[in-house]
């Protein structure tokens, strides 16, 4: 049986960091509960003090097809280097010079929203495609593919 999958990021700012995965995966942040306008009135409604008001957020893919993204605060900062990563496939279907040049316009872009670019890997025959290795606004590492 599949099973449904969530993807959770440990932060410090759960709201930035869900607004820069939505924008970097054309992403929303999910509804706040029905019957609320907003997550401010859902959250006032529910008792929860103003400073803990950032203490988690979600992106949903709109299509209703990939992985929900729920960002949850944490007090430490990241330490090391990520064991898992997203892929972010922004150039699919292309090679060569227009696939890193569609990579180059997304990291400029995501760069634009809050993102580090990191690393370029160039294409290495037989099956290297290249790459581009980036970071979110806390230091998750990810890469352009």
């Amino acid at each position: 049986m599949a099973r449904e999958v969530q993807i959770t990021f440990d932060c410090a700012d759960p709201a930035g960091l869900a607004a820069f995965w939505a924008e970097a995966l054309g992403y929303q942040l999910q509804d706040p509960p029905q019957g609320f306008e907003s997550w401010e009135q859902a959250l006032e409604a529910m008792g929860v003090p103003p400073e803990s008001r950032n203490d988690a957020s979600a992106v949903i893919d709109p299509e209703g097809t990939g992985p929900r993204l729920f960002f949850q605060r944490v007090p430490e900062p990241k330490q090391v280097k990520n064991r898992v990563h997203l892929d972010v496939r922004a150039a699919p279907g292309l090679a060569g010079d227009s696939r890193m040049a569609a990579l180059e316009a997304e990291a400029e872009r995501l760069v634009s929203h809050g993102g580090t670019r990191l690393q370029r890997y160039e294409p290495a025959a037989p099956l290297g495609a290249g790459h581009i290795v980036m970071a979110d606004p806390e230091g998750n590492e990810f890469c352009l593919d």
